[in-house]
């Protein structure tokens, strides 16, 4: 009597390409909405300072590309710890996922949201920011012993 060799299961991973996608996307859109969350946390640490007087209104817009860059480097660090391959594309999938939000948000609130009045920059500083969090966030790769 020949005995079959046993199989190993792989438990928690998905059986198909069709379910790590999903599951890749799912990441990226929690990593996007995080990523709003601290982008909307920082810009109200800034409209708080900027009414306290300490920072004056001329930085505004500096404040809003920093909240954007810190958003996407927030999100970004954990989308890519929850992913863990191909770092550098998943930071900048949130910055450009960030961005997308951003400016539904725009749309929706103003009625008028455009790249030429600025989104421009704020593309910019989505995705650096979401591309730090993809060199920032990878581990590095283990040294073969000979």
């Amino acid at each position: 009597m020949t005995k079959k060799p046993r199989e190993k299961r792989r438990e928690g991973k998905p059986e198909e390409t069709g379910g790590l996608w999903i599951t890749v996307m799912g990441q990226l859109l929690l990593g996007g909405g995080a990523a709003v969350l601290a982008a909307v946390l920082a810009l109200l640490v800034c409209s708080l300072l900027i009414s306290a007087g300490a920072v004056p209104e001329r930085f505004m817009e500096r404040a809003v590309l920093a909240a954007c860059v810190l958003g996407a480097l927030a999100g970004g660090l954990l989308a890519v710890r929850r992913i863990g391959r191909s770092t550098l594309l998943v930071g900048a999938g949130v910055g450009a996922i960030l961005f997308l939000l951003l400016l539904l948000a725009g749309t929706l609130l103003f009625e008028e949201a455009s790249i030429s009045n600025g989104g421009g920059m704020m593309l910019l500083s989505c995705l650096c920011g979401g591309a730090m969090a993809g060199i920032l966030g990878s581990r590095p790769k283990k040294k073969r012993k000979r």
